[in-house]
């Protein structure tokens, strides 16, 4: 797969050649010294229970990984805080309204885009909704549903970092029964 810095073979500022790799994150033009650096892209998801200890999925409408199961979610826009880029996120996938939410927790990822590996810093809250009866798919889900906690496997969520995000939320339950 071809990194997506290769693509940017001149300097944007001065048109030199002369633009280099300095490592895997960015670039520096050796002739006026601009230099350009891939940070990661802001995602979020969420992470909804209902009063039946049911945890709210997606299934993916489209690539990377279409048709596995997902948390509702995506990308910041411009001007976004991450937390209206989730209530955002919620609405336009299931019509759902945050009412509440607090910070689970934040996993690095790479998101397959455009044929690039696109870096990605995921954060995911735990949150309440107001209008549960209204849920509906849309946007980028093909399905929304509610499973019971006990039957969610991790490995059926299609992207890694909500797989291994899964896998925290359900220990973490397991601890707090416990307690």
């Amino acid at each position: 797969m071809v990194h997506i810095l290769d693509k940017f073979r001149y300097c944007p500022v001065c048109g030199s050649e002369h633009f280099l790799p300095q490592n895997e994150k960015s670039k520096r033009c050796k002739d006026c010294g601009f230099e350009y650096f891939l940070n990661p892209s802001a995602a979020v998801a969420a992470f909804i229970l209902n009063d039946q200890n049911e945890l709210l999925v997606t299934r993916r409408k489209r690539e990377p990984a279409m048709g596995t199961l997902d948390l509702p979610g995506g990308f910041c826009d411009i001007g976004e805080t991450i937390e209206e880029a989730l209530v955002r996120e919620v609405m336009e996938e299931t019509r759902l309204l945050v009412k509440e939410l607090s910070f689970f927790c934040s996993l690095p990822n790479k998101y397959l885009y455009s044929n690039f590996m696109v870096p990605t810093l995921d954060i995911f809250y735990i949150c309440r909704v107001s209008n549960p009866e209204e849920m509906e798919a849309h946007d980028d889900a093909a399905e929304v549903l509610w499973l019971p906690m006990e039957q969610i496997d991790e490995h059926a969520f299609g992207l890694a970092s909500i797989s291994k995000a899964v896998g925290l939320f359900k220990q973490k339950r397991i601890e707090n029964l416990k307690k």
